[in-house]
């Protein structure tokens, strides 16, 4: 009795180790190592590897476009134009900018103008721009109404005594509870609010006492080293 079993069951082990053996090779191989290294930094979305141009001049609004590269880091050769000698309206720049003004950049193969647009352009490339809809939205509004709403009532002496008070007060507030306009975090929007607000002190006869909140923002904007590198040298 025993024999025979111990015969059927050797039969069967032999049976099964002849199946299996041209699938040893696989059960042998090892697992790719998994990646240990943490994850690259963010990257620019565009990765074209060419160098952006600024173009730009003498009291124009370029220092603002210049702030921001500065604040992000960015690598950029800067190209300034003669506006006194119309340098803006010769062939070669009005094939970046048809209106003839700067500020203006070439990036890669994308040629943009006007200062506001550039801000947001970067905050997109340069991930400074919020996630969600809601939030992107704010800093676009914020931009937009620094350049086609303070501006305007800031340099427009017939507009500067009627809006001022209605414009500055609710940015006070907003600045009271936060250090930058959108939070905690200089965005897109300081750039361009603080940027027109320092102008205005330099060219137009402008008495912020009324808005302490104003006043203390604008000096630790002035206090930053990228600042002083461009906004501060005009």
């Amino acid at each position: 009795m025993l024999q025979p079993l111990f015969l059927r069951l050797c039969l069967v082990s032999s049976a099964i180790a002849f199946i299996l053996s041209p699938f040893q090779p696989l059960f042998a191989l090892t697992l790719p190592k998994q990646n240990s290294q943490q994850p690259s930094k963010l990257k620019p979305h565009n990765t074209n590897s060419a160098k952006l141009k600024l173009y730009g001049g003498l009291k124009t609004r370029t220092p603002l476009v210049q702030w921001y590269l500065e604040e992000l880091g960015v690598d950029y050769d800067y190209v300034s134009l003669d506006i006194s000698a119309n340098e803006q309206r010769q062939p070669e720049f009005l094939a970046i900018n048809p209106m003839g003004k700067v500020p203006a950049i070439v990036d890669g193969d994308l040629k943009l103008w006007e200062s506001g647009a550039i801000l947001l352009y970067l905050a997109e490339k340069y991930q400074q721009m919020p996630q969600s809809l809601a939030e992107r939205a704010k800093t676009t509004q914020w931009v937009i109404f620094a350049n086609a709403t303070l501006a305007p009532a800031l340099f427009s002496p017939d507009k500067r005594q009627k809006e001022m008070p209605r414009l500055l007060t609710p940015i006070n507030q907003i600045l009271q509870k936060q250090s930058f306009i959108l939070g905690e975090k200089l965005s897109a929007a300081d750039i361009a609010i603080a940027s027109y607000l320092y102008y205005a002190k330099l060219l137009v006869p402008l008495d912020l006492k009324e808005y302490p909140e104003v006043v203390k923002y604008l000096d630790r904007m002035a206090a930053r080293l990228t600042f002083k590198k461009t906004m501060g040298k005009r």
